[in-house]
């Protein structure tokens, strides 16, 4: 069986360190995580449930699956994933940003099984349209915006999930699809009629597009967690999944 003790299973199962693993460990420990007071004991130790919800969202595995590795029963693990998985979720940004902030935004589609918030996707699948921020120096994720229907267009998605509180006072970059938004920086639009642009606006935009690019990196690596490639959580599941993965892919890009 999987456990915590063992730091051989940590990396392998969760794409990070011992140490980022005690990091993220010690964040839910920090919000509430530790059993306090009477009640029905949990059957795992707090690092151990910390692992296996780290484990579901690296693998995607079943609960079924997941309970085995565990040695405790289906319920349990299920269980295990509800309690952990508002506790280790990247925090919302609560001050405004200093106006030398350049943040990155875009727009992911993540398959869920859920029909109650997702829509049917340029993807050809059931999907939610998730708002991601990246700072564009450090690559790390700063925000996520609430679940939108995978049919909703980034312009309107940006607004509506409210990440856009959260970019206040910095500059924020994204591509073309934000057009409508005016504090949002995109790329200069090509005049009709077969006209060009302009040489300085060619290379303005070729600037744009290599920062922008980090974005695209950025969530390419937050898929290594599987649970973003087909999220099987109802209701706020795939939000707090998609927040929980921007938390440990910080994380991950700690020394």
């Amino acid at each position: 069986m999987i456990r915590a003790d063992r730091p051989g299973w940590v990396s392998v199962f969760t794409g990070l360190s011992v140490r980022q693993f005690q990091e993220l460990v010690g964040i839910v420990a920090g919000r509430g995580g530790e059993q306090v007071g009477v009640g029905r004991r949990w059957g795992l130790p707090l690092t151990d449930r910390v692992l296996l919800t780290a484990v579901y969202y690296r693998t995607n595995l079943t609960f079924r699956q997941i309970a085995l590795l565990f040695g405790i029963s289906k319920s349990a693990a299920n269980r295990v994933v509800e309690h952990v998985a508002p506790l280790l979720v990247l925090p919302p940004v609560t001050i405004p940003h200093s106006p030398h902030t350049v943040l990155i935004v875009d727009g992911t589609l993540v398959p869920t099984h859920d029909r109650s918030v997702s829509a049917s996707s340029k993807n050809y699948r059931y999907s939610v349209n998730m708002q991601v921020v990246i700072d564009a120096n450090t690559r790390r994720g700063v925000a996520v915006g609430s679940t939108m229907p995978g049919n909703r267009h980034d312009s309107r998605a940006y607004r509506d999930s409210g990440v856009d509180q959260q970019c206040v006072g910095a500059n924020v970059m994204a591509d073309g699809g934000y057009l409508g938004n005016p504090e949002v920086i995109i790329p200069y639009r090509k005049p009709g009629k077969g006209r060009s642009l302009p040489v300085w606006q060619e290379d303005l935009n070729t600037v744009h597009k290599s920062i922008r690019a980090r974005v695209e990196h950025a969530l390419a690596h937050m898929k290594s967690w599987n649970i973003l490639r087909n999220c099987r959580r109802k209701g706020d599941g795939v939000w707090y999944a998609l927040r929980g993965v921007a938390q440990m892919r910080n994380l991950a890009m700690t020394c």
